[in-house]
C-alpha cells in the first residue's frame, strides 16, 4: 500500500512539473553520490552497516613483492618470467603488469624496485593469484609476498598509537530456543509461496496453522533451517543471513559471500559453509569456485577454499565439471570437530581447532570414489571400486588416528551405495554385481554391525536376488529396515530386523507386502510407523503402515504430491505439491495414522520445511519411565483436547446457524420480491390470479412460420 501511495505522489509531482513519465528513461537517471532520497533497498538493509568498508575499485589488482632488483637490460626477462607465472592463474589485462623503476646514480641507469603491480580481468582471479603465489619460491633469495592492492588502504588506516578497545556493557541476548517452550507442544514450519516466506505453528487441534512471522522477499532463492532448529538461513546476492529470536525473527548475523548459491550447516550449528561459482574470463576454462566456512555466531571466515570446478568435482579432476554438494561433509555429532572432502586418490580430513589437515596431509586412497561419515561417531566409510587385479572394497576408518577398523573386499562390482542407520549402529552397503556373463547385474547387501565386537559383517540377499532395488531405508533409532523391490508398476515391499529371537547374528524377515503402488519410503523420525509412498508416476498414493503390528492403518492420496515431510516428533506428516506442477499447489497435514487434518492451497508453492528440534535431554531411562506412566501424563492433554473439541463443536454450530440465517434471509427476500411482482404476473396471464401451475391446462398449439421464400427463374428458348 505504501508503494502505491509513493507512486501516486510521484505521478502528481510529475504532472505538476509537466513531465511525461511514459517518455522518461528511468534507467538513465543517476543519483548524486551517496544520495538515496531516504529509500533503502532490502539488500542494503541486510548487508550495509555503518562501518562497512567500501570497495575502492582495485579489487582485481595485486602487488607482488620480493622480486629481484634488476637493471633496464634484464627488465624484459624478469617481466616475461612474472607474466608466465601469473598468466597460468588468470587473464592479465593489456598493459596490466607494471614494474616501477628508479634512477640509480651509482650505476647511472634505471633499476626496478623489487615489486610489481598486476591487474587481472576479475577480482576472483586476483584473489586466486594471491592465494596460490603468496610464499612462492622463485629462488633461494626471492620468496614472493603477495597482497591485494585494496589491503594497503586498510593497512594505512591502522593508527600509529594503540588505543584500548571501547568497553561495551554486556546485554543478554534473546532466548533462541523459546519456541521449544510452547505450552501446546506444537511444532513450527516454514513455507515459501510466490514472493512470501512465512513461519507458522502447526495447530492440529484447531485444524489450521497459526501465523508466527511473514515477510515478502525475505530470500532471493531458498530458506534453510539449521540442523537443531535454532536459525533460519536466507540467501541473497551479497551473501547469506541467519534469523531467530524469542518471539519473532530478527537478523542475528550476516555472512558476506557475493553470488552465493548453496549453503550447508555443520551438525552442531557452529559453522556455515557457503558456495559460489563464477564464470571465468576465458570461456574454455572451468568455472571458478569459492567456498567459505564461517563461524555462525561471530560471522568470521574460519577458512576459505578457491579453485576451478574440476578441483571440487567428486573424484577430483578427469574432465568432470559438476560439483557434488555438499563438497565438505561433516563428521557426526554436535562437536563439529572434523569435516572432509574427496579428491583424486585422496580424502582430505580437516579439524576445526585450526581448520587445517589432520597430520598436515591428506589421506591417500588409490581410486577412492565415495565416502560417508557415521551420523554419531568420527568413523569414515570408504568405497574403492575394482582396479586391475585389485578387488573393490569397503573400509571403515577411525578419525583422527586413521586406523582401519574393518575392511571387506568385493568382487564383480558394478556399483555401490552406503546407508548409515541414524544412531550409527549399523551400516548397509548395497552392492550391484555383474553376473558371470557380464550382461546383467543383481543386488545384494553387506550389513555391518558397528557396535559389536570386531564389527561382524553379514551378507544379505533377497529371496529373488534378481529383483531390482527401488528404495532402501533404515528405521530411525531402531533395528529394522525396509526395501522396495521388484518391477514397476506394483513392486513388493519387505521389512527385516537386525535382531532375531535367539540373538543370532542373522537378519530376520518380518513380512513382504505384495504389489504396492509405492516407490519411496518415509519412516517416522521416532521409528515404528512408515509411509509407503507412490510419487511421480504413482500420482501421490499414500499408505500409512504400523511396523510393530505389521498392519496398514490407512490409505490415502495426495494427487501429484512432490514432497513428504514428517514433523520432528513423528506426530504429523506434511505432503506438498510444489510449483513443478502448475495446479493444486499447496500442502496437506496428516496425523501419523493417516487422518487428513487440514489442507492449505497456495499458488506458486516452492518450499515446505518443518523446524527441527534438538535432541532430548532426557535419559533413555527417563523416557521409558514416561512411556510407562503415559496415562497419568495424558490426562491433562485429554482434558485440553476435550475443551478444544467442544470449542470446535460450538464453532461448527455457530457456522451452521449463520448459514441457516443467511438461507432464511435469502428466502424471505425472494418471497417479498414474489409478492411485489404479483400484479405483473397477472397481466402476463391475462388476469388470472393464481400462481399454482396445477390450476392451468397445458395446450399444444402448432404455429406455422414461413422461414424463407426462394424464386426459381426458368428460361425458355424461342
Amino acid at each position: 500500500m505504501a508503494d502505491v501511495m509513493v507512486m501516486k505522489e510521484i505521478e502528481a509531482t510529475a504532472a505538476h512539473l509537466g513531465i511525461d513519465l511514459d517518455k522518461l528513461d528511468l534507467d538513465s537517471i543517476r543519483l548524486p553520490p551517496g544520495e538515496d532520497f531516504g529509500i533503502l533497498s532490502d539488500d542494503e538493509d541486510v548487508y550495509q552497516g555503518d562501518n562497512l568498508e567500501l570497495n575502492t575499485g582495485f579489487g582485481n589488482v595485486i602487488i607482488v613483492d620480493n622480486l629481484p632488483v634488476v637493471t633496464r637490460e634484464k627488465f624484459g626477462k624478469l617481466e616475461t618470467v612474472v607474466r608466465k607465472i601469473y598468466s597460468q592463474i588468470g587473464m592479465i589485462k593489456e598493459d596490466g603488469l607494471w614494474m616501477p623503476v628508479e634512477y640509480d646514480p651509482d650505476s647511472k641507469s634505471e633499476k626496478t624496485l623489487g615489486y610489481c603491480f598486476i591487474e587481472f580481468n576479475t577480482p576472483l582471479e586476483a584473489e586466486l593469484a594471491k592465494e596460490k603465489t603468496n610464499g612462492y619460491k622463485l629462488d633461494k633469495a626471492h620468496i614472493f609476498a603477495v597482497n591485494m592492492f585494496d589491503d594497503f588502504d586498510r593497512f594505512m588506516k591502522v593508527p600509529d598509537e594503540w588505543a584500548p578497545p571501547e568497553f561495551k556493557p554486556y546485554t543478554p541476548g534473546e532466548n533462541l530456543q523459546q519456541w521449544l517452550t510452547d505450552e501446546k507442544a506444537r511444532d513450527q514450519f516454514v513455507i515459501r509461496a510466490g514472493s512470501d516466506t512465512e513461519v507458522l505453528w502447526n495447530d492440529a487441534r484447531h485444524l489450521k496453522p497459526e501465523p508466527v512471522y511473514k515477510r515478502a522477499f525475505w530470500t532471493e532463492s531458498f530458506v534453510q533451517w539449521s540442523p537443531l532448529g535454532t536459525y533460519l538461513a536466507t540467501v541473497h546476492r551479497q551473501g547469506a543471513a541467519v534469523w531467530g529470536g524469542a518471539s519473532t525473527f530478527n537478523r542475528l548475523m550476516r555472512y558476506a559471500h557475493p553470488q552465493v548459491k548453496l549453503i550447508d550447516f555443520s551438525p552442531g550449528e557452529k559453522y556455515l559453509v557457503t558456495y559460489s561459482s563464477h564464470e571465468p574470463s576465458n570461456p574454455r576454462d572451468a568455472n571458478r569456485v569459492v567456498i567459505n566456512i564461517f563461524d555462525v555466531r561471530t560471522g568470521k571466515v574460519m577458512r576459505d577454499f578457491k579453485g576451478s570446478a574440476d578441483d571440487f568435482a567428486i573424484g577430483g579432476t578427469g574432465g568432470v565439471t559438476g560439483v557434488s554438494w555438499p563438497v565438505f561433509r561433516w563428521a557426526g555429532g554436535k562437536e563439529d570437530k572434523y569435516f572432509a572432502r574427496i579428491g583424486k586418490n585422496i580424502i582430505s580430513v580437516y579439524e576445526t581447532e585450526t581448520f587445517s589437515l589432520i597430520d598436515k596431509k591428506s589421506l591417500k586412497v588409490e581410486n577412492v570414489v565415495d565416502f560417508s561419515w557415521s551420523p554419531t561417531d568420527p568413523i569414515l566409510a570408504l568405497f574403492v571400486p575394482e582396479l586391475g587385479d585389485h578387488p573393490a572394497r569397503v573400509s571403515l576408518m577411525q578419525i583422527p588416528s586413521k586406523d582401519e577398523l574393518r575392511q571387506k573386499n568385493l568382487f564383480s562390482v558394478s556399483d555401490c551405495k552406503m546407508y548409515w542407520q541414524s544412531n550409527g549402529d549399523y551400516l548397509a552397503v548395497k552392492v550391484d554385481r555383474y553376473t558371470k556373463t557380464k550382461k546383467s547385474t543383481y543386488t545384494g547387501f553387506e550389513l555391518f554391525r558397528i557396535r559389536e565386537r570386531d564389527i561382524p559383517i553379514e551378507v544379505f540377499e533377497l529371496e529373488n536376488k534378481n529383483d531390482k532395488i527401488i528404495a532402501f531405508a533404515w528405521e530411525p533409532k531402531g533395528h529394522r529396515f525396509a526395501v522396495i523391490h521388484g518391477d514397476n508398476p506394483r513392486p513388493d515391499i519387505s521389512f527385516y530386523s537386525m535382531r532375531s529371537a535367539n540373538n543370532t547374528e542373522k537378519v530376520k524377515k518380518l513380512i513382504t507386502l505384495k504389489g504396492k503402488q509405492a516407490n519411496a519410503l518415509f519412516w517416522s523420525p521416532t521409528g515404528r510407523f512408515i509411509i509407503l509412498a507412490g510419487l511421480k508416476g504413482f500420482n501421490g498414493q499414500l499408505e500409512f503402515y504400523n511396523v510393530d503390528e505389521l498392519e496398514t492403518m490407512a490409505t490415502a492420496e495426495h494427487f501429484m504430491a512432490t514432497d513428504i515431510e514428517w514433523d520432528p516428533t513423528g506426530r504429523y506428516v506434511a505432503t506438498a505439491v510444489t510449483s513443478v506442477h502448475e495446479m493444486e499447489n499447496g500442502f496437506n497435514i496428516w496425523s501419523f495414522n493417516g487422518k487428513l487434518l487440514y489442507r492449505i492451497l497456495k499458488d506458486h508453492f516452492f518450499q515446505y520445511l518443518w523446524r527441527p528440534r534438538p535432541p532430548s535431554f532426557l535419559s533413555p531411562e527417563k523416557e521409558e519411565e514416561i512411556a510407562k506412566n503415559l496415562k497419568k501424563y495424558s490426562k491433562k492433554y485429554e482434558a485440553e483436547d476435550q475443551d478444544v473439541s467442544m470449542l470446535l463443536s460450538e464453532q461448527d454450530r455457530e457456522k451452521r446457524k449463520m448459514l441457516k440465517d443467511e438461507w432464511e434471509k435469502w428466502v424471505n427476500e425472494w418471497k417479498h420480491l414474489h409478492e411485489v411482482e404479483k400484479l405483473e404476473r397477472e397481466k402476463l396471464r391475462d388476469g388470472e390470479a393464481s400462481d399454482e401451475e396445477e390450476e392451468y391446462e397445458a395446450k399444444e398449439v402448432e404455429v406455422e412460420e414461413i422461414l424463407d421464400v426462394s424464386e426459381e427463374v426458368l428460361s425458355f428458348e424461342e
